[in-house]
């Protein structure tokens, strides 16, 4: 089969201190991967200041900003100007007291071409997100762009099967995943290994099991917890950073490290996945009469 080539940058980074800080930061980053080529630049989760999510305190939702607004505005003019295909991250305020983790898909001609809002909001230690999002409402369709259809789907999404199935039922062509996700600092070592290992494992198996290549941009680097209202706060969070890109047998692309900011390339064949579902044909297989209780919470 003839190969159609799309090269694609993921930005992982670290937080800047300030929104202009890291949208300049952004800039930066697109502007070296148009000149390197790339098509499509993947970012990562809430990519405009730190993960506040480590703590809850309503101060945090000033952070929020409306869709569109002054990011988009700003990324979708360098959309335009650098002819690229963006994925961007953003606290969305959608109303007073209404809020998402809205991911913000920008096409060629900086229009922006759709967007997601995160359906899976985990609350775990340093992870206090449902006290922040409200969970998705715009199911999980692919976004159409100049360079194909977008599953995208964000961080905690990662871990669920059933989201990346459903984008792949959709025909998405690719599935894309800005992310957040670190370390807590006072795990030992064989813990954070078995962490990061899973993650990884898990998405090359979305891609395993659809068909489709995938793409994880995750943030870097250390991010210290907020002070709560008694001046005290957690141990803050090591992001592992390890941004990767895999292929439709779940191979490994390209891959960052674990330690700083890097611009991270790859070129995708998207013919390839045609070819992959051809002799593994796991979507012709799928005994869709037998799998009603996928909608149960649990079998009891």
């Amino acid at each position: 089969m003839t190969g159609r080539i799309l090269k694609v940058a993921l930005l992982q980074e670290t937080d800047r201190g300030s929104v202009n800080a890291n949208l300049d930061a952004i800039e930066a980053g697109l502007r070296d991967a148009a000149k390197a080529g790339a098509q499509l630049v993947l970012l990562q989760e809430i990519h405009n200041g730190p993960y506040f999510c480590q703590h809850e305190s309503v101060e945090e939702f000033d952070r929020a900003e409306t869709i569109p607004g002054p990011s988009t505005e700003r990324i979708g003019k360098l959309a335009a100007e650098l002819q690229l295909v963006v994925v961007a991250s953003l606290f969305e305020r959608r109303a007073a007291g209404l809020y998402h983790n809205t991911a913000v898909v920008f096409d060629r001609s900086g229009d922006i071409a759709g967007k997601y809002r995160k359906m899976h909001i985990p609350d775990d230690p340093a992870y206090y997100e449902k006290f922040y999002f409200t969970p998705g409402d715009l199911g999980f369709h692919p976004i159409d762009t100049s360079v194909g259809k977008l599953g995208v789907l964000v961080c905690w999404d990662q871990w669920y099967p059933e989201a990346a199935r459903l984008m792949a039922l959709a025909g998405a062509e690719l599935l894309l995943y800005p992310t957040a996700i670190g370390w807590d600092p006072a795990d030992p070592q064989d813990e954070k290994d078995r962490q990061r290992d899973a993650w990884i494992t898990v998405q090359r198996g979305h891609a395993v099991a659809n068909g489709l290549p995938l793409l994880a941009c995750n943030r870097v680097g250390f991010e210290p917890a907020p002070a709560d209202s008694t001046g005290s706060g957690g141990r803050g969070a090591q992001f592992w950073g390890t941004s990767f890109v895999a292929g439709p047998q779940g191979e490994i692309l390209a891959q960052a490290g674990s330690e700083r900011r890097e611009l991270l390339f790859a070129d995708i064949d998207l013919a390839r996945s045609e070819a992959v579902r051809r002799i593994w044909p796991f979507l012709r297989d799928r005994r869709i009469d037998a799998y009603g209780d996928l909608t149960k919470r649990f079998r009891d």
